[in-house]
């Protein structure tokens, strides 16, 4: 698995963690061990620049997903194939905001950013209540899982 990672910020970024949590939640839809993605943390002007571009509404939004290959869950007996998942772009400054409007930490929002955005790249949606459920659901665990995995060691 390739995850790369690049900070555009002067936000102190731990690049492990991210790199940690991204290799856990594809093991845990089983993606190939070959797939690619990459993780890029940029200034709010900038992120508001491509919420514009890709979304049609103004101003600076937390994250951002960009689905390259259309990669979907796989399962232990049938892993999906190879390819690129695609890209996660995150703005600190927005994450931090709403990390202290929720009473976490920056970081526990940009991983739960990171975990969100994996899924969307994996086809997960949340415009309908059932989807909604679903991902939110998932996404909870597989974070939760993850935490507390990271705790233990």
């Amino acid at each position: 698995m390739t995850i790369e990672i690049h900070n555009e910020t002067t936000a102190r970024i731990d690049e492990r963690e991210f790199v940690e949590l991204s290799r856990f939640v594809f093991e845990a839809m089983h993606l190939h061990p070959a797939t690619e993605m990459s993780i890029m943390f940029i200034d709010e002007e900038a992120m508001e620049k491509l919420h514009v571009q890709w979304m049609g509404e103004p101003g600076a939004t937390d994250v951002l997903s960009f689905p390259m290959d259309e990669l979907i869950p796989g399962s232990e007996e049938q892993p999906a194939p190879e390819g690129l998942l695609g890209d996660v772009v995150l703005c600190p400054t927005v994450a931090a905001r709403q990390a202290a409007e929720a009473g976490h930490s920056a970081v526990e929002e940009m991983l739960l950013l990171t975990c969100h955005s994996i899924l969307h790249l994996l086809g997960y949606d949340h415009m309908e209540d059932d989807e909604r459920t679903v991902m939110f659901d998932l996404q909870r665990k597989l974070l939760l899982t993850f935490l507390a995995s990271r705790r233990e060691s």
